[in-house]
């Protein structure tokens, strides 16, 4: 019999998380931009029990990205696929962060949507900025949603000049990530397969602290504590998610997002938080 594996892409706070929530029984392929990390959480990984295979990669390259889609697909049934790789506001300028956050969704959704068995399921960490961006009109949407992945940073609405500093690009390319997983839903779907996003709010991680201790930080903080829980998430709400959606019990949710914030937009929208 195959062995089941799954893929986790970005092995920070949230990834590892996840790692460790479904790592037990299948064989995890991790893989990062920073090979270093990759490195230190693999051994880690595999002190404590797991068994892990590492590879690095480089979301924004197609070659990177097939590379690692094919030593998955070598390694056993591609059940399960998670990417959490991502560039935050303080961590990239925009065009590093449409690269990374935006044309990298579209590479691993792309890529992986040619190797993932019947019945295997995916997952995108997307962003609750994304929730408070102006929906797309319709043909906008149809464009980000269908549009190959190699062609979708030359569409003018993916210009970099249009985005006044890089909270836009990101909120922007996590808003375009839903998008992106709704179509692939339909592809994925041909296989026997599902995707669907997850949208965190603040999260206690190191990239989540830097947000926090940025030039945003006051307005981040005000958020939290506006909303109904009053604090951050962790690494560890959003792997029970995770797992939730990656399980059979999530066999009819294909292509949806799910909100795991505290409330924080619910709040915004409502009127209950109001930010400058």
């Amino acid at each position: 019999m195959s062995q089941h594996i799954a893929v986790v892409i970005g092995v920070g706070g949230m990834g590892q998380a996840i790692a460790r929530r479904i790592g037990p029984g299948v064989h995890l392929l991790l893989a990062d931009f920073s090979e270093e990390t990759l490195d230190t959480v693999s051994a880690q990984m595999r002190g404590e029990g797991y068994e892990v295979t590492a590879q690095a990669v480089d979301v924004s390259s197609r070659a990177s990205v097939a590379a690692l889609a094919e030593r998955a697909a070598s390694l056993g049934e591609v059940r399960y696929v998670v990417h959490t790789a991502g560039l935050s506001p303080v961590q990239a300028p925009v065009a590093a962060i449409l690269a990374v956050d935006l044309l990298g969704v579209a590479l691993v959704t792309e890529e992986f949507g040619e190797v993932v068995a019947s019945g295997g399921a995916g997952v995108v960490i997307a962003s609750m900025a994304g929730h408070n961006y102006p929906p797309f009109p319709a043909e906008q949407a149809l464009e980000l949603a269908n549009t190959p992945a190699d062609r979708l940073l030359g569409l003018p609405i993916a210009n970099p000049d249009n985005f006044p500093h890089r909270g836009a690009a990101y909120a922007f390319a996590k808003r375009a990530n839903l998008v992106r997983v709704q179509a692939a839903s339909v592809t994925w779907g041909a296989r026997g397969a599902r995707i669907n996003a997850i949208s965190p709010g603040h999260i206690a991680t190191p990239m989540g602290n830097s947000e926090l201790s940025g030039e945003h930080g006051a307005v981040i903080q005000a958020m939290i504590d506006g909303s109904n829980a009053k604090g951050e998430g962790t690494a560890a709400d959003i792997a029970r998610t995770a797992e939730f959606l990656l399980s059979p019990g999530a066999r009819f949710i294909s292509g949806s997002d799910i909100l795991v914030d505290g409330g924080v937009i619910a709040a915004l929208r409502t009127g209950h938080i109001t930010v400058g």
